[in-house]
């Protein structure tokens, strides 16, 4: 159980690390993906800037959580992708949803549930 879950965990961490360098080196074609569009330089800079610093956090401490059996820092990611699934939620009540809403809520859902049971299941005492 431990294994697999510590496997996930890291899984999904290098998925959003790479779409940390994905917004790094190609914003544009990341930003379709995710239904923006930026607008003139101040644009480009703030996807390759606020999207990679949100995914390689995010993916980063997913990783080196799950390496390092460390329940503590596995409550960032869960603390990162739960207010964005937050804040995907709060859209859906307020300007509605479309086919593809619900597939950056389920990943994001996933990341949240897996870094919590990382943080109770995984930590090993140190005794």
């Amino acid at each position: 159980m431990r294994l697999v879950l510590t496997a996930l965990i890291f899984v999904m961490g290098l998925f959003f690390l790479i779409m940390g360098v994905n917004f790094l080196a190609m914003p544009l074609s990341a930003a379709a993906g995710f239904g923006l569009s930026p607008v003139g330089t101040a644009g480009l800079a703030a996807l390759r800037a606020d999207f990679p610093a949100f995914f390689f956090v995010g993916g980063g401490a997913m990783i080196f959580g799950a390496w390092k059996r460390d329940g503590d820092l596995l409550l960032v990611p869960a603390a990162l992708f739960g207010f964005a699934l937050l804040g995907r939620c709060i859209s859906a009540i307020a300007d509605g949803t479309e086919t593809a809403f619900w597939l950056p809520m389920m990943v994001e859902a996933s990341a949240v549930i897996l870094s919590l049971l990382g943080s109770r299941v995984l930590p090993h005492r140190l005794t």
